[in-house]
């Protein structure tokens, strides 16, 4: 694989690369409200939770793995307490999305058409076993990919996931997309640039190759 240093913005970027690894959660959709849905309903299973979840809760912690989501919420809990609440979580997380979904960023088919013709598209993300699924069948979309990986399969962080998949499908040049520091931190020491989504739920300030704001900037980009 070839390696980049993340510079500066350009807005040159056509025919550099030969694949693009997106982030899911404020990248391609916001599941927030209904992720917030289920939390609560899971709540009701324990009698050891003080904080009411509420989309904009969940927000502040999108894109971190499980286990810090857990952690950084519920200090106070005990690892078992944490881990207790963590499997009801994601029971109702993956039951109440697969039915109610989240909410596609506009211009997203558009995007993904244009540039699965070019390119070959993958996501990466810190979400649990089976979310990816779920995003698939709730937008139809899972034809455009041609492989995923998320921090629910090996426990790895974001960064190894990256390289495992750039090495499971020998990509040479790709470029990753997403939108918190934690993105960004993770495809720079995997060695990939990355593109900024202004519009999720976090802040970079440096280092991307460009930054958009909507989906439908790829298809210029790119």
């Amino acid at each position: 694989m070839k390696s980049y240093l993340c510079g500066t913005m350009n807005t040159s970027l056509k025919n550099k690369f030969d694949s693009i690894i997106f982030d899911l959660d404020g990248t391609l959709w916001d599941s927030s409200a209904n992720v917030a849905v289920a939390w609560q309903s899971a709540k009701q299973h324990v009698d050891y939770i003080k904080e009411d979840f509420t989309p904009e809760l969940i927000h502040t912690i999108t894109g971190m793995t499980y286990k810090a989501i857990f952690e950084t919420l519920l200090p106070y809990l005990t690892e078992e307490q944490r881990e207790e609440f963590k499997t009801y979580a994601s029971k109702y997380e993956l039951e109440i999305l697969c039915d109610k979904g989240g909410d596609l960023y506009p211009g997203l088919e558009d995007a993904l058409k244009y540039l699965s013709s070019k390119y070959k598209l993958y996501i990466v993300s810190n979400c649990q076993s089976g979310y990816i699924e779920v995003f698939f069948k709730i937008s139809g979309f899972e034809h455009y990919f041609q492989g995923h990986q998320c921090y629910g399969t090996k426990n790895q962080p974001k960064a190894e996931n990256i390289l495992d998949v750039v090495k499971d499908h020998n990509l040479q040049t790709p470029v990753y997309i997403g939108d918190t520091m934690g993105d960004f931190t993770a495809a720079q020491k995997a060695g990939v640039p990355f593109i900024f989504c202004d519009f999720g739920f976090g802040k970079v300030e440096e280092g991307m190759v460009a930054t958009i704001s909507g989906l439908n900037e790829l298809k210029e980009l790119l």
